[in-house]
This record gives C-alpha cells, structure tokens and sequence, in this order.
C-alpha cells in the first residue's frame, strides 16, 4: 500500500502534472491570490487558472507575468497562463442540520413551555426569549404596516 501511494505522489510530483501544481499552489500564487484562485487545466504547457470573482481575476492579469516566474522556479513547464471567472462547486461550510436543530427557539423540550407576553398563549420560551412574543406574534409584527 505504501509503495502504492508514493508512487502516486511521485507521478503527481511530474512537472506536466495538474496535481502538482494544485499542491504548489498555495506557495506560487502566494497568500493573497492563492484563496481565490486556483488551477482547472494543464495541457500543453497552458495552464488555465480559475479566479472566484472579476476582482481576482484581475489581480491574476496584473501579476500574470510573475505568476509564470514563480511556476517556472518551482519547476513547472508552463507557457502561458489563461485565467478565466471560476465558481467552485464547493459550497461553504454549512452548520450541522442537528445542530442548528439542537438550538432552534422553537424547541419545547430544550426550552420549555411559557406564556406569550402579547397573545397570553402558550408559546415555546425559546422564541420568546428570541422576540419578546411567540412565533405567531413575531409574524404578525412582521407584516404589520
């Protein structure tokens, strides 16, 4: 299994190879452009880099030439740089569904029962503690001119 794996990392270490470049990245592009920009494409010496927003796009264009500098002294066979908008499938991290559950105003049994200081209902203490009133209360205050 090792043997397996560092051959895998000797193939990805090949200066023709895109995932050498993903594991260069950070230290290539630096630590502005870096975040906000990655590699999509390396095919015949053209490496194609995706920029998340028109402003880093940008930044790639003004530093393009150092960019190919910095792959070149890192060992990478790059001849020129495309740089393109990029929106990364990776959506941001986002909060455990049990745990937004676990905290939600509505809650009865992590919050208990009380009384709706407006409607003199009983209403979850989660949401009134949250709003001063219920839920229901809440969304009449919502659409009150």
């Amino acid at each position: 299994m090792s043997n397996c794996l560092s051959a895998l990392q000797r193939e990805w270490r090949r200066n023709d190879h895109l995932a050498a470049l993903w594991q260069d990245w950070p230290r290539v592009a630096g630590a502005q452009l870096a975040p906000h920009c990655r590699p999509l494409s390396l095919q015949r010496g053209v490496l194609t880099v995706g920029a998340s927003h028109p402003q880093w796009r940008q930044a790639l264009l003004y530093n393009r030439p150092q960019l190919i500098s910095a792959l070149h002294q890192a060992g990478h066979a790059v001849r020129d740089l495309r740089i393109q908008q990029h929106h990364s499938l990776q959506s941001p991290a986002l909060e455990n569904e049990a745990s937004i559950w676990s905290r939600h105003p509505s809650r009865t049994d992590v919050h208990g029962m009380g009384t709706c200081p407006d409607c003199g209902r009983p209403a979850p203490n989660g949401e009134i503690k949250l709003w001063g009133h219920c839920g229901f209360c809440h969304r009449q205050s919502l659409s009150a001119p």
